[in-house]
């Protein structure tokens, strides 16, 4: 593959196109609703239309407004563009009728709404543009020019000089810096080195890495080759959990594509550089986020943590230097690399730069995949794109970081979303969970929710995690039955601690977040469930 012939393949694809085009998403949530039947629906009702010669159909990923969905964007010849919501594949005739002025009573929106308007896309610039299964699309908007620029124009230092310079932190939920973690793999002597993007997305509300996965796979394989050339790496693993069978059929079409045109596997380019890509399947074990578990897993061992240092990057796979990132900060390499580091850095805060992938979700009227400026507030978000509580309700609080964080109460919406802001509220930002809770949800219901979450996705491997998730969660239960006394609570606070501080791994570590963060914020919710402590009734 020559540059030339890259460019052949993206002019040949954009000429094909026509003047009209009905982008329908077939991502994971559209599809659930039908879409598939929809765009079938699509194509019959433009072929009988006469219209085959000037509307295309596209299959795209998602589009963002899940909530609204499924979805249907609509491309006129004068440049604009809008979107229609709630169609069912009964609504395509209408939708084609409408193309020449006929009736469509869908509802509308456009880039003007509060939901798009405040949101600056980079690592989705192309979700719900390109076809997910078409490399040819992908290459029509722009994909792997990153990949030729380094390797034919750049040192593998003088690119991981850049990602270090451009201040992306890891996606992933520590907020490791990017540049710091790859240039510690570029200098390991050994010459066997691995790339794993990690996809074990397992919050609950979280679609982030999903979505990217299913809308703009060679986003992230562009990404992975950039950073297996900054570190001297030839080999990589995409690490991804079996309850995302459409992102894995999408990633496994993307990886033989691209093979079959010489953008993977040896001498890309007609270089030296050679670099491989296979999915691996995780049974869906949450634990297997976390780094040490993930390779044990790749490694065909069962998922479970093991002490750090050594860390990946000195002693990974099989015992070699491994760079492990997750699927939204490999998808933020190609931009970086074509747009600038200085660019990247201008953007987000002095501390978090460039942009976050958030799922909005719980009670808020605008539900979906949100790509927002780092410094962004809490309020903002929920209150401008989120549309606010639904039914006249108000906004109690706001969870970030999944099981891992912990809730921001109303009376914080103006924090910035950043690392170290919401660090100092004691959650994270995890990788971008994001679940908002009306005046009718109990925040301790919510405690008990993400323990039992935890305390089912324990590994067992080491007793604080183990026994102590249990026992917080027995505690919680029999706080809600009003069985409970204040004894119960300081206890409950005891073994909060006692976890944080001494389990193996993240999970055990951050799981008494979101009692920490309820306690703190809204300690009158549980003492309101308490009976009196027996020992301080005095006698008659």
């Amino acid at each position: 593959m020559q540059i030339e012939q890259l460019n052949a393949i993206a002019e040949k694809e954009r000429a094909a196109r026509k003047p009209t085009c009905l982008r329908t998403c077939m991502s994971a949530g559209c599809l659930s609703s039908q879409s598939d039947q929809l765009k079938r629906n699509l194509d019959q009702a433009v072929a009988a239309a006469g219209l085959a010669g000037e509307v295309e159909v596209r299959r795209v990923g998602c589009m963002g407004f899940c909530g609204q969905g499924p979805l249907v964007a609509v491309d006129t010849p004068d440049g604009h563009s809008h979107l229609l919501e709630h169609a069912a594949p009964g609504d395509a005739a209408a939708i084609v009728g409408s193309l020449k002025g006929g009736p469509c009573d869908l509802p509308r929106s456009d880039e003007s709404h509060p939901f798009f308007a405040r949101q600056q896309r980079i690592v989705r610039a192309n979700g719900g543009v390109v076809d997910p299964e078409r490399i040819e699309s992908s290459i029509a908007a722009g994909g792997y020019r990153a990949l030729y620029q380094v390797l034919t124009e750049r040192e593998p230092a003088e690119v991981v000089t850049a990602i270090t310079a451009s201040g992306l932190r890891g996606r992933g939920g520590a907020g490791y810096p990017t540049g710091l973690k790859w240039a510690t793999v570029a200098r390991a002597a050994d010459p066997k080195k691995y790339i794993v993007c990690n996809g074990d997305e397992g919050d609950p509300g979280a679609f982030m890495d999903r979505s990217i996965l299913e809308s703009d796979p060679h986003l992230v394989l562009e990404g992975m080759a950039i950073a297996a050339y900054a570190t001297g790496a030839d080999q990589g693993f995409l690490y991804v959990r079996a309850e995302y069978p459409l992102a894995i059929a999408r990633l496994n079409t993307a990886i033989r594509q691209a093979k079959q045109i010489g953008l993977l596997g040896s001498g890309i380019f007609e270089t030296p550089f050679s670099f491989n890509v296979e999915v691996r399947i995780g049974a869906g074990a949450f634990v297997c986020g976390e780094e040490t578990a993930l390779m044990a897993s790749i490694e065909g061992e069962r998922g479970a943590p093991r002490p750090r240092p050594p860390f990946p990057a000195e002693r990974g796979l099989w015992g070699h230097p491994t760079l492990i990132n997750n699927v939204e900060t490999f998808a933020n390499i190609v931009p970086i690399i074509a747009r600038g580091a200085e660019w990247y850095a201008s953007l987000g805060t002095a501390k978090s730069k460039g942009t976050k992938v958030f799922a909005l979700t719980g009670k808020v009227k605008n539900n979906g995949l949100i790509e927002v400026p780092m410094g962004i507030t809490l309020r903002e978000i929920v209150e401008e794109l989120g549309g606010g509580a639904p039914d006249g309700a108000k906004i109690k609080a706001v969870q970030t970081g999944g099981p891992s964080g912990g809730c921001i109460p109303a009376q914080h919406l103006d924090t910035p979303v950043d690392y170290d802001s919401l660090g100092q509220l004691g959650s994270i930002m995890g990788s971008g969970g994001m679940v908002v809770m009306d005046d009718s949800t109990s925040m301790v219901e919510i405690a008990k929710f993400y323990m039992e979450f935890c305390m089912d996705e324990s590994c067992g491997k080491c007793i604080p995690c183990r026994a102590g998730t249990v026992q917080m969660h027995q505690l919680l239960t029999k706080i809600l039955a009003r069985q409970a006394t204040a004894a119960d609570l300081a206890k409950l606070e005891e073994l909060c601690d006692l976890v944080k501080n001494t389990s193996l791994c993240g999970l055990g570590q951050t799981a008494p977040n979101p009692v920490l963060s309820t306690l703190r914020f809204f300690r009158e919710e549980y003492e309101a469930l308490l009976q009196p402590d027996p020992a301080a009734t005095p006698h008659p």
